[in-house]
């Protein structure tokens, strides 16, 4: 079976039943999208969220709106997302903001902090108000986003030799994007980014001795532990995993209200059962990591996880000095944990 093959039959193990109707094309007077993505096609979490997504707006809006997906590679590279869809070469994405911190530093806030918001406490804070931050930040793209998905908490990262101390961390090299990477460098790895769909080719060729992606239900089917087979928690570098749509505004202005009101229902409905199929989906991957045998799932060194807190709190201090935005970003989130900590506390 040849890899896309594979991710393919992973989705639907992993994925719930897909919408239980009949897909809806184009009218003839409907509007048709073409919807990029940073993901392998239906590759388990993200990709099947696009997809997903897709289905909805093509069902509730009865051909007004049709929507077509397209994987990583069949028209732009992963990372040329945004740039497709703020240029209107395609009117619509699936992405994640995480890739974004070299256009914008504190783009990546939106997918996830180290050590940062869960993901209902960043739905909460988008309604609360940062929502409008994020759409702010985007604007000079040329794009309007959206939460469209979510892979839940990740792993810390899949290692080849085990992890002891802050120590064994020196010199290896990581495949990890965004923050989380930012810290993992500062811990003295170097992190690489390198698109989801190649990180088993890259650890298997020796290119890198650790894969940070996702969560073990996004990790399982690539088959990175058999290469890597030290799994390390929690995932201080990505305690949230939300993924983005984005749409050309000239795209969006240009649809009516009633039918961006799908859009947006579409995505937000992906978020919420992403959300719940991702805890789902992790449980059913550590019994099948464990029922598999010569895989070890640890918690990091109390010495660790001090280090990258304290190098976290750094990072978002330097991504807060770079402009207004992202300072008014980082205080905002900042606020708004230290709020919601009483409550969190309680509940825990």
């Amino acid at each position: 079976m040849n890899r896309r093959k594979f991710f393919a039959t992973a989705a639907a193990v992993l994925a719930a039943p897909a919408i239980a109707r009949a897909q809806v094309g184009p009218s003839q007077t409907g509007r048709k999208w073409r919807c990029v993505t940073s993901w392998i096609k239906n590759m388990p979490g993200p990709g099947v969220s696009a997809r997903r997504i897709a289905e909805r707006i093509n069902v509730m809006s009865e051909g007004a709106l049709h929507v077509d997906v397209f994987g990583a590679g069949e028209i732009v590279p992963a990372f040329q997302v945004l740039d497709a869809v703020g240029q209107g070469s395609v009117e619509m994405g699936h992405t994640a903001a995480i890739f974004w911190g070299g256009k914008m530093p504190a783009a990546p806030l939106f997918t996830t902090q180290p050590f940062g918001m869960t993901p209902h406490e960043h739905t909460a804070w988008l309604a609360a108000g940062g929502q409008a931050l994020w759409d702010d930040l985007y604007k000079p793209f040329n794009v309007k986003p959206f939460v469209a998905g979510n892979t839940g908490p990740s792993s810390a990262g899949w290692f080849r030799k085990p992890i002891r101390s802050a120590a064994d961390l020196k010199g290896l090299r990581i495949r990890s994007t965004g923050i989380g990477g930012e810290v993992y460098q500062a811990l003295g790895l170097t992190a690489m980014a390198i698109p989801p769909g190649d990180t088993y080719a890259a650890l298997e060729r020796g290119v890198i001795d650790a894969v940070e992606l996702l969560a073990p239900a996004n990790d399982l089917p690539l088959g990175l532990h058999k290469v890597a087979p030290y799994g390390y928690f929690p995932g201080f570098n990505k305690p949230n995993g939300a993924s983005e749509a984005l749409i050309n505004l000239a795209a969006w202005s240009a649809l009516p209200p009633s039918l961006q009101t799908i859009v947006e229902t579409a995505c937000r409905a992906e978020h919420d059962l992403a959300v719940a199929e991702a805890y789902d989906a992790n449980v059913k991957a550590i019994e099948a990591l464990a029922a598999q045998g010569g895989v070890a799932l640890q918690r990091l060194p109390a010495d660790v996880l001090a280090a990258a807190e304290t190098a976290a709190q750094s990072v978002m201090d330097r991504i807060a000095g770079t402009s207004g935005a992202a300072r008014q970003i980082v205080e905002s989130q900042r606020q708004a944990m230290r709020r919601g900590a009483p409550w969190k506390a309680l509940t825990a």
